[in-house]
């Protein structure tokens, strides 16, 4: 598992929910109100249920998806507030969306490439995957795959400043 990059999120509501005049949004004021986001487990859902444990506060979860787009539809429909990849929101589609930075209330998460160890990787898979995350060029995939486990690999990336995305 190679890091590629930093993603962060952002609350999503409909131009008429309360939350959309909202300055210095908290997790008690996203507690208020019924959450539509992420599949626990599933990018990077983790880091939204200890942001709301650690400021004492409980999620209500409306409703889980593994797609942002699912997601805004049902922020559309009404469902309730949501919490996406900031990356996911594409401004000239979702004009009808007010998106607030939250990236002040929940951690970064992280998103990996991975191939089984051992494999043979074919020039194809390192253009690939330096196309995908230009730090991961040959030379530094190659150089990950001699390591015994993702312990070393976490080691080795340690110091890599990773791009926000």
């Amino acid at each position: 598992m190679l890091p590629c990059y930093h993603w962060n999120r952002s609350v999503i509501v409909r131009k008429d929910h309360p939350l959309a005049r909202k300055q210095n949004l908290t997790i008690q004021d996203i507690a208020k109100y019924s959450l539509v986001t992420y599949v626990f487990g599933f990018t990077g859902r983790s880091e939204l249920d200890a942001a709301f444990e650690k400021a004492g506060a409980e999620p209500k979860i409306a409703f889980t998806a593994t797609d942002a787009d699912v997601i805004k539809t049902y922020v559309r429909l009404g469902v309730g507030v949501g919490v996406i990849a900031t990356m996911a929101i594409d401004p000239a589609i979702d004009n009808d969306l007010v998106s607030i930075d939250a990236s002040h209330l929940f951690k970064a998460s992280t998103t990996k490439i991975g191939f089984r160890r051992g494999s043979f990787l074919r020039g194809y898979m390192f253009d690939f995957i330096e196309r995908f995350a230009p730090h991961l060029n040959k030379h530094v995939v190659t150089q990950a795959m001699l390591l015994k486990n993702n312990v070393e690999v976490d080691e080795m990336f340690a110091d890599v400043t990773l791009p926000i995305r």
